[in-house]
């Protein structure tokens, strides 16, 4: 049996010698930079899309408001459309009440 300090001293060199190797794979190092390029990619799509989203919000918001003010507008104007037509046909039964006396 070989003796505790030689097995040591063999596991030691042996651990050097492991120390020393390099563990790079070629392919596994451009697959890795061919991932992390893509990532890289996508990451900034990802900004850019989120960007246009952001202003696709702040359009949306604006274009809601002016809907909602045109809508108030309308409204208004239909308001003040009915008042006129209302004032329109009561000067009209005046006036046809006037020519009915008129007539009699």
């Amino acid at each position: 049996m070989k003796t505790f300090n030689e097995k040591e001293e063999k596991l030691n060199s042996s651990l050097q010698k492991l120390k020393k190797l390099k563990f790079e794979n070629p392919q596994l190092a451009e697959q890795t930079k061919n991932l992390k390029d893509q990532k890289n990619q996508l990451e900034i799509e990802k900004r850019d899309i989120e960007e246009k989203y952001r202003v696709l919000v702040t359009e949306h918001e604006t274009l809601r408001k002016k809907i909602k003010d045109e809508k108030l507008s309308q409204r208004h104007k239909e308001l003040k459309f009915n008042e006129k037509i209302d004032e329109l046909n009561q000067e009209t039964d005046i006036l046809l009440e006037e020519i009915d006396k008129w007539q009699m």
